[in-house]
């Protein structure tokens, strides 16, 4: 089959690092994706890849290697960024007889707590994938702008925002609720999630009337996780802070849906997709401005913190404890942004478009 008749056919491969089934954001977001294509009549196969990304071992560029050559020429294939940036020799091996697309939700060089060995090693490898692909998708404006800095020209990169299925507003949403104020917070417990910022700001409010609860997984970095749990119990705050690991998605709706605010203390995000998740029922976000998020959160919908500073956060959820006034103008406008949320079917389509484009030269060959 040619390059042509693959653009004719709408036919698809997705290559992922490790379980496609993961809840993380970035596989959520790809999911999501390859949902909203099929339904506009692509046929799309999600390949989960085994080995260790991103620092990739043997039995990755293993994965990667067999998976493309499986492919026949002029096969369309996205490849998540997580799977290809620590692979650029196995990505040039096959750029020149496949139309390869790099999906990039954030590079991997800018991960919280890498030495600056490994940040310069992402930053060459990564570098080297990506100027051997014909395209670039990206999930926010603000990694677009980034990639310049792994010398990706602009005209190669479209940026896809995630998009949000609707939801009901959160009956908690509209008014206070008796009882203490319920607090969400929905990330992996990883450095760059900055769980221990927002442990040791609501450390600074134990006289307020508040609970907690920290959706995502603890398996990704256990000793992170480990180092979390001891910074509650350091506080005294194991009867107020849950870490209550990765949830199923009617779980995690439930989760949203008895929330008063939603908290995202991250020190960086590619995007952050949870933010518009919690205004799609309708709840107000206390978040940093790491990465992206200065741009993700609506002004009206929330209030945003210098990543890393406990202090800023805790003042800001002081503020949302305190004044009753504008806890009101906070709802008023994540019900505003809620209105104006795009949905899945607008990024699949966007999606098509990009990949529907004609791949650009790459540097594969040099």
């Amino acid at each position: 089959m040619s390059a042509e008749d693959y653009r004719r056919e709408r036919t698809l491969s997705l290559l992922v690092a490790g379980d496609p089934g993961q809840l993380t954001g970035g596989y959520v977001y790809d999911a999501r994706i390859a949902e909203a294509l099929r339904e506009q009549g692509w046929r799309v196969s999600v390949i989960g890849l085994e080995g260790r990304f991103p620092e990739p071992d043997a039995g990755a560029a293993r994965a990667l290697d067999a998976t493309l050559a499986d492919h026949p020429d002029g096969a369309r294939v996205v490849i998540d960024g997580l799977a290809m940036g620590g692979l650029p020799e196995v990505i040039a091996d096959h750029a020149e007889r496949l139309d390869l697309t790099a999906l990039v939700h954030h590079p991997l060089a800018d991960e919280t707590g890498l030495d600056p060995a490994q940040r310069t090693r992402f930053m060459i490898s990564e570098t080297r994938a990506l100027g051997a692909v014909g395209r670039v998708i990206v999930t926010s404006a603000f990694t677009a702008r980034r990639l310049a800095d792994f010398d990706v020209p602009a005209e190669h990169i479209t940026a896809i925002e995630p998009g949000v299925a609707r939801a009901p507003l959160s009956p908690r949403a509209t008014a206070d609720q008796p009882g203490p104020a319920r607090l969400l917070c929905v990330a992996t417990i990883t450095p760059r999630k900055g769980h221990e910022v927002l442990v040791d700001a609501l450390a600074r409010l134990a006289d307020r009337d508040w609970q907690a609860i920290c959706i995502g997984g603890l398996d990704r970095d256990a000793g992170h996780a480990r180092h979390v749990r001891e910074r509650i119990a350091a506080h005294g705050l194991e009867a107020r802070v849950e870490l209550a690991g990765e949830r199923a998605h009617d779980q995690l709706a439930d989760a949203y849906r008895d929330a008063d605010l939603f908290v995202l203390p991250s020190h960086y995000e590619g995007y952050g997709m949870v933010i518009s998740e919690a205004l799609a029922h309708g709840l107000p976000v206390i978040a940093t401005t790491g990465g992206a998020l200065a741009h993700t959160l609506p002004r009206d919908a929330g209030l945003a913190v210098p990543p890393g500073d406990s202090a800023a956060l805790a003042e800001a959820l002081r503020r949302w404890f305190d004044e009753p006034e504008l806890r009101q103008r906070l709802r008023q406008g994540a019900q505003r942004a809620r209105e104006g949320l795009a949905d899945w079917s607008d990024a699949g389509r966007a999606f098509a478009a990009a990949l529907d484009r004609p791949p650009l030269a790459t540097g594969a060959s040099s």
